[in-house]
């Protein structure tokens, strides 16, 4: 014996940086002994509205399926497989191509080329996160020796997704923990939060294919949205629960929660060790620019047009059509038709007219985001 080491294939997997870098890694690993597996994909599930929505993904070609989201009530398959928590082998997807809508994202996957499937839902902790998916470009792909294999891999996976999400949820958590502490010094918390979060995600996803974002992009919209005010904790009472309107110096301290919220946010950062978080920019970007205005005029740092980050852009619009459709002590809720006009008259000057058109053409969305998370008597 020679003593000599033979390299670890999967040495380089903790140098990938995103979920998305370390997914394509693993397949990376497993082509050459399993070069008929063309596709690896990851869903995650909400439980707050059923949907399943695509996050990440490794393929040879364009992935089939990008910006898709389902509810998971309306995928019986995915649905038996969530609740039984046993993994599904489709060795021959053409069995799905007489079934109607509820196979649509399975006829998709066909169409695209792929021809076998390996599911396994994402369970950690007692908690379910969604699905991963493995494809083959022919049938019959997925043998025992290669299922043993990949329930190791799916596993590394599900660690990755629950490692991702868990330190995300210790920021937001910590974060949320303070908002509810002072939920009465703001009446623009709770369901606002809800309802504008999901409205970012909303424009975020429409707007994808033409500004190039990918899924985990639209993902973090959803999640570090709701912490655009978040510096005004720091914000005294006398201002922010002020009745009458703010004098001059008054709207001074107020403007200034915008860096108070970044400042915050990289105290946290720091204090919990999160930095590493997947698109923490995004959220700095969140808390310090989503008053800027798309002429130049906003603040804090009178940024002009797409010098404006597109997440802050984004978010903007969202706050400003829900203010508008939410009832407060101050005034009453407008109709969606009083708000987009109001939207549509601020469009290309102090919104980005894109943000804004992505949100007002998804009506059916709108709604649904609305009857779900329904404003409470207090706004």
């Amino acid at each position: 014996m020679s003593g000599e080491k033979h390299a670890d294939p999967w040495q380089g997997l903790a140098e990938a940086e995103t979920v998305a870098d370390k997914l394509r890694f693993m397949h990376g690993v497993m082509k050459d002994h399993m070069p008929h597996i063309t596709r690896i994909a990851v869903a995650l599930y909400d439980p707050d509205t059923d949907y399943l929505r695509t996050f990440v993904y490794s393929s040879l070609e364009d992935s089939p399926l990008t910006h898709y989201q389902a509810k998971l009530a309306d995928c019986l398959s995915l649905q038996e497989i969530a609740a039984s928590g046993e993994p599904r082998v489709v060795n021959d997807l053409s069995v799905f191509n007489r079934h109607g809508d509820e196979h649509q994202h399975t006829k998709a996957i066909y169409d695209a080329g792929l021809r076998s499937s390996y599911t396994l839902p994402m369970v950690w902790e007692g908690h379910f996160l969604g699905f991963v998916f493995f494809n083959g470009d022919a049938p019959e792909v997925f043998s025992e020796r290669v299922l043993t294999e990949l329930d190791v891999i799916a596993h590394m996976i599900t660690l990755l997704i629950f490692n991702e999400r868990t330190n995300v949820r210790v920021l937001l958590a910590t974060i949320k923990s303070a908002l509810d502490l002072t939920h009465s010094r703001d009446p623009e918390t709770g369901g606002h939060l809800e309802r504008m979060s999901r409205y970012s995600q909303l424009i975020a996803k429409n707007i994808a294919e033409l500004k190039g974002l990918d899924d985990q992009y639209v993902e973090h919209i959803l999640l570090f949205s709701p912490l655009h005010d978040l510096g005004k904790l720091a914000i005294p009472d006398s201002i922010l629960l002020k009745d009458g309107p703010l004098d001059a110096e008054e709207r001074e301290i107020m403007r200034t929660h915008s860096e108070q919220g970044r400042s915050l946010i990289d105290k946290l950062l720091k204090n919990y060790g999160l930095n590493g978080v997947t698109h923490v920019d995004m959220l700095r970007n969140i808390a310090l620019h989503h008053h800027e205005a798309w002429d130049g005029t906003g603040y804090p740092d009178r940024l002009v047009g797409n010098a404006i980050p597109l997440e802050a852009r984004i978010v903007a619009v969202a706050d400003v059509f829900d203010a508008l459709t939410s009832r407060r002590p101050y005034k009453e809720a407008w109709s969606n038709s009083e708000a987009f006009a109001k939207l549509k008259e601020m469009a290309g000057e102090k919104l980005d007219a894109e943000c804004v058109a992505a949100l007002i053409n998804d009506k059916a969305q709108i709604e649904e985001i609305q009857r779900v998370f329904k404003e409470n008597p207090y706004g």
